[in-house]
């Protein structure tokens, strides 16, 4: 849906290649028509329908998320959220709250807890989390949404689930166990609780600038009811767009047809070849320091190429989910044999993605660059989870933790980037996000906060195959936002880098100061395809 009016933007600072230096910007049938001087713009004021006095805002392209899950999103604004529990005491006594105030709710859900942050570092036993929760069934997943821990009054709801791979009698449940929990939890809540959740999980995209969402769904972690019903409320309400990817296995042209008519974009997002590093289910090449084990793995190295190659030979985007080495090392290996199946050049032309990549090796790098894979990256797990003494440290030890997310080396050798957040597994903030990339806790791993805008904005666009969007050039589409900010500035991990590139001569667009402690934009507008879709408070 677009806007066919004609609107003129002036007296800013529009972030464009076409003009490092413009002030104006010209709207078209939802498009971008024309970026320019202030003086250029008196030309266009008689054919305008409106005239927007930007008072020195800042103009930039509206942010891509490229990895979401809505509904669970939404939930988590909605219900409870333990992200900011301090400790087990204080996660227990907003189980207690929780539970008081939704006594109408036959089941509860709850999201975002880590012991790791807690003086505890446990978990909250099954007996804990039954007092707190009054005997009701509750499902209170990890904030990596790779485990959970449960009331008995749910566990009861799911006969079997003694018998499947992940179950333990104490402690978090993980793998088959816990996908049968989630789907009896997530099958309580109503078809109105749901589309509630969504809408109230675009709403919050809209208000941080972010014009599109790449919703990752799939059969372990939703389903087709809630995926087709995201895919209806984005089309038919003015908000975000939602690009939606279904993670699902493809062998063969059925079961990509499957995918196209869900309405997906790709058979890629949470495609689980692994788990993650916090719930100790990440496929490592070598056992965890706080482990016995080296991690789960779902997919081969065959699955991955039959899979590749489907999707290819189907025109489908592929992708999967993969953190650790073991399971980085079986995608590369999956891909490269679909590749000498099919030949590389169709390999690469389908620009397949991978989300997450954290735990990838110099060699996985190359490789990468050569098959063409798109990293979906999210900086804020460096920033929650980094560092020599975070959560990563303590499950790698500090010399394997260092080489995690390896921004700068991707960005040497090719490989495009496309951030995102997995909200809820860490908030919707694009500006935090980019700030994360260009403040990794490993300065080795740094990049400017250019080039992470940029894998922010037109990084998520390439990542579902379209070169045309998520910059603020004629004939883009009109999918911008205005923002409240200091001074604009161009910040590189190199500072001779900055000091030239600040400089008039160099042409190089600024943006906000990003440096940790200063304060981040303030969005006052998001407009998708020409169409305002928010608009911020004394606006």
């Amino acid at each position: 849906m677009s806007d066919h009016r004609t609107v003129l933007l002036r007296r800013g600072e529009v972030h464009s290649p076409a003009d490092p230096f413009a002030t104006a910007m010209l709207v078209e049938r939802g498009h971008i028509a024309w970026v320019g001087s202030e003086g250029a713009a008196d030309s266009f004021v008689a054919g305008a329908d409106e005239v927007v006095d930007l008072d020195g805002a800042l103009v930039t392209p509206a942010f891509t998320d490229a990895h979401v899950h809505t509904t669970a999103t939404g939930l988590a604004l909605t219900g409870l959220d333990l992200s900011g529990a301090r400790s087990l005491t204080e996660a227990l006594e907003l189980v207690r709250a929780h539970a008081a105030a939704r006594s109408e709710e036959r089941i509860l859900l709850g999201h975002g807890w880590d012991a790791e942050r807690w003086p505890e570092r446990r978990a909250p036993t099954r007996e804990e989390l039954d007092e707190a929760a009054g005997g009701r069934p509750l499902y209170l997943p990890r904030i990596d949404v790779h485990s959970a821990v449960v009331t008995t009054a749910l566990l009861d709801l799911v006969p079997q689930v003694a018998s499947l791979a992940g179950y333990r009698a104490e402690g978090p449940l993980t793998d088959a166990a816990h996908h049968a929990v989630r789907a009896a939890a997530h099958g309580a809540v109503s078809g109105r609780q749901r589309a509630e959740a969504q809408r109230a999980a675009l709403r919050r995209a809209a208000s941080l600038g972010i014009g599109t969402v790449h919703e990752c769904a799939g059969p372990d972690i939703s389903d087709e009811e809630d995926f087709t019903g995201l895919l209806a409320i984005a089309g038919e309400a003015a908000g975000p767009r939602v690009l939606g990817y279904w993670g699902e296995w493809v062998g063969d042209a059925k079961g990509a047809g499957k995918v196209w008519e869900l309405g997906a974009v790709g058979a890629a997002g949470d495609l689980f070849v692994d788990g993650s590093l916090g719930s100790h289910t990440a496929a490592l090449c070598a056992p965890y320091a706080d482990a016995p084990h080296g991690g789960t793995a779902h997919l081969g190295a065959d699955e991955v190429a039959a899979h590749v190659a489907a999707c290819t030979e189907a025109g489908l985007q592929a992708g999967f989910h993969a953190i650790g080495d073991a399971a980085l090392r079986t995608v590369v290996d999956g891909v490269r044999a679909a590749a000498e199946k099919l030949g590389i050049a169709r390999i690469r032309a389908a620009r397949h993605r991978v989300e997450h990549a954290e735990m990838l090796t110099p060699g996985a790098v190359e490789a990468f660059a050569e098959l063409g894979l798109t990293a979906s990256v999210q900086p804020a797990f460096d920033a929650l989870w980094g560092g020599d003494d975070g959560m990563y440290a303590r499950r790698l030890g500090v010399e394997r933790a260092r080489t995690l997310n390896p921004y700068a080396a991707l960005l040497r050798a090719g490989v495009p980037l496309a951030l995102g957040s997995d909200a809820p597994v860490t908030p919707l903030d694009p500006w935090g996000t980019v700030r994360a990339a260009a403040f990794h806790r490993n300065p080795e791993h740094r990049i400017s906060v250019r080039a992470a805008f940029t894998a922010h904005t037109r990084g998520g666009w390439r990542a579902a195959g379209r070169d045309d969007a998520g910059t603020l050039v004629p004939g883009a589409p009109a999918d911008y936002a205005l923002w409240r900010t200091e001074e604009l500035v161009v910040q590189a991990p190199d500072d001779r880098v900055a000091r030239w590139s600040t400089d008039p001569r160099s042409g190089t667009p600024g943006l906000p100061d990003l440096t940790p402690g200063r304060p981040l934009p303030v969005c006052l507008e998001t407009v998708v395809g020409g169409r305002t879709v928010f608009v911020g408070p004394n606006e």
